[in-house]
């Protein structure tokens, strides 16, 4: 199948305007007559249900959690990028695209980067006029502060809650549209497929988690807004429930899967404690800002950090990227970490972290000024660690956190299955092989509130004239079944070892292996031992109760048999990927001084992993063209 990206023509600083200037609209009477499905209740589909309800469809928003303010958008603390130049450094639209694209070391596609920061203009003031407590200078301009992989100050903030408030005002949007009758919600529903009637997306099969009901919804066009996979390392930033199974349904009925092994490890962690744990706790980018990074020089140091002198510190971050030093990006500020910690350089009990240190700007701006800027965050840390961050450093380690691969999608936002629409982290469109800080809220909410409601009207243009979709046909019968069959199949094994212990297992291998650095040998074993865990999950996992009413473990396990899968496709993708970009390193093709080493010549392209059956995808390309940047070596020294 050809990938057309539906690029506009025209110059980049165009071309979003010229697509709005000639796509297809349909008028307010029309409207009424469309229905629309949503899925994730979070930035990008909550922005996207609540934007569409406004335009005046009929919108359906399902989610599992019991409230859409339970989305893991919530997470995000740190900010939301936008090239408003507030702080007059020299900040632009083209200098943020640049950034971006930089960020993304030169694998994402321009027409989509260039828009994400054109509309970030727009952006922060639609969330102030929705309510939402951005920080100020005394003066009342809006402050700003910076984040990782950027010169200048772009990221606006409210506090250390930034997704929270932006979630609380999307929220708020969304009720207005259930209040005046044109959105409804669905809380507790897991997506469990899609149907498709005459070659297009015309409803889901969804499973009510407190009922254990199967439902059939139909509408005009599905909008994907579930967010990543980062969940299959078991140990992660994300919560216990966030998963990846609804764009894994949709790439098995036809959407295109794009660079799955594009997945961050965010630097800025919390370290593991101890084998007990099931989840990780992210502390904001945002203190990179003010905090310093180091390890001690001797990695048999036994003394309190506090106790340890300048001069027997080694300020990695700033030592080797001076241009940059603790603002560098995620990538390369967690590959950094690893290889101190790999070398016996880390710190804590298990020797798996390094300092998070604020004593130079506390001794430089006061106390007062650091807690008004990260005082929760200190908070949270003392609350988890029983120590005061404001006396002695943090202990930070890297940990998966964000899918920069995800469904593939053309501009308007689509994807290869007609219909289905994937917006914010479902998406692969805007980051390329590494995400900058404060980019995620940003794609989340241009994507929901701006851009999907500008380019649906062009595919429901052309059913203005359909009857209403009906839940009775055979094809909502027969996907129906399907999912039943799916379900009882689980259940039937009868085996003796738990989902999580499978889990964790998936995830020791895929951060040892298919994480932050990778080798041919390493993933040729991986994908090997994915296959084994496969089908040990399939002949001997253990799921207790039956599908008639709530079972926890049951939707466990419909997400790990996605995950089992998601993850051989990532190590496929790497392996088949002979280049170190980004987030994606391979210990084979690196420089003389440890740095990622790309290959434009062969490996410009975006993969677009085509689902053909078990453990067999096609490779599809995305030729990426790059006019308004030159390319160059992704340097932060």
């Amino acid at each position: 199948m050809a990938l057309n990206a539906k690029n506009p023509d025209g110059p980049l600083k165009d071309k979003w305007q010229n697509y709005l200037a000639h796509n297809k609209l349909i008028n307010p009477a029309n409207r009424k007559k469309l229905d629309i499905i949503v899925v994730g209740g979070g930035l990008a589909g909550g922005g996207a249900a609540a934007s569409l309800a406004e335009l005046g469809y009929n919108v359906k928003v399902f989610f599992f959690q019991d409230s859409a303010r339970r989305a893991h958008s919530v997470a995000a603390q740190g900010g939301v990028n936008a090239a408003k130049n507030y702080k007059n450094d020299g900040d632009n639209v083209y200098r943020m695209f640049y950034d971006t694209i930089k960020g993304g070391d030169f694998r994402s596609r321009e027409s989509n980067v260039y828009r994400m920061a054109e509309c970030s203009t727009k952006l922060i003031d639609h969330m102030v006029a929705q309510g939402v407590p951005f920080g100020r200078e005394y003066s009342g301009y809006l402050s700003n502060r910076s984040f990782g992989g950027v010169l200048v100050s772009r990221t606006f903030y409210a506090r250390g809650q930034t997704g929270q408030q932006l979630l609380l005002a999307t929220y708020q949007a969304m009720m207005k549209q259930v209040k005046v009758g044109k959105l409804k919600q669905y809380e507790r529903r897991e997506i469990l497929d899609f149907v498709i009637i005459d070659g297009k997306t015309r409803g889901i099969i969804a499973r009510n988690l407190v009922t254990g009901e199967i439902e059939r919804h139909a509408a005009h066009a599905v909008v994907l807004g579930t967010g990543g996979y980062g969940k299959l390392f078991y140990l992660s930033t994300l919560a216990m429930n966030s998963n990846g199974s609804a764009t894994w349904k949709a790439h098995k009925k036809g959407a295109f899967f794009a660079n799955p092994s594009w997945t961050q490890i965010h630097p800025t962690a919390l370290p593991q404690s101890g084998e007990h744990q099931s989840k990780l706790t992210l502390m904001s980018e945002s203190l990179r800002n003010d905090g310093r990074i180091w390890v001690p020089k001797d990695p048999d140091e036994s003394r309190k950090p506090i106790d340890i002198p300048e001069d027997e510190r080694d300020y990695y971050l700033e030592r080797r990227y001076p241009a940059f030093g603790n603002l560098v990006p995620r990538d390369v500020a967690s590959r950094a970490a690893k290889e101190r910690i790999d070398a016996g350089y880390g710190v804590g009990p298990l020797k798996n972290a390094v300092y998070l240190d604020f004593k130079t700007a506390i001794n430089n701006l006061g106390k007062d000024a650091i807690t008004e800027r990260y005082g929760n965050l200190f908070s949270m840390y003392e609350k988890i660690t029983g120590i005061n961050a404001y006396n002695e450093p943090m202990k930070i380690s890297p940990a998966a956190h964000f899918s920069m691969g995800g469904l593939w999608v053309d501009y308007e936002l689509q994807t290869t299955l007609p219909g289905v629409f994937a917006v914010g982290e479902a998406n692969f469109a805007d980051h390329g092989a590494n995400r900058l800080g404060a980019n995620s809220l940003l794609q989340a909410s241009v994507d929901g509130n701006f851009i999907l409601p500008n380019t649906i009207s062009n595919y429901l243009s052309e059913d203005i004239n359909s009857e209403k979709i009906s839940v009775d046909s055979p094809e909502f019968e027969e996907v129906e079944n399907q999912v039943k069959e799916q379900i009882n199949k689980i259940l039937s094994i009868k085996g003796n070892v738990a989902v999580d212990q499978i889990h964790r297992k998936l995830g020791q291998i895929m951060f040892k292996e298919v994480a932050m650095s990778r080798n041919e040998k390493g993933l040729l074993w991986a994908i090997e031992e994915i296959k084994k865990l496969r089908q040990e999950f399939w002949t001997n996992v253990a799921v207790s109760g039956d599908a008639d009413g709530p079972n926890s473990e049951l939707e466990k396990a419909g997400r790990l048999a996605d995950y089992l899968e998601i993850a051989e496709l990532m190590a496929i993708d790497a392996l088949d990927r002979k280049e170190s970009c980004g987030a994606h390193f391979r210990e084979e093709y690196q420089t003389a001084d440890g740095e990622a080493l790309r290959d434009d010549k062969n490996y410009m392209y975006s993969s677009a992993w085509e689902w053909q059956d078990e453990s067999k995808w096609k490779l599809n390309k995305e030729h990426l063209v790059f006019e308004d940047v030159e390319i160059a070596v992704r340097s932060y020294k």
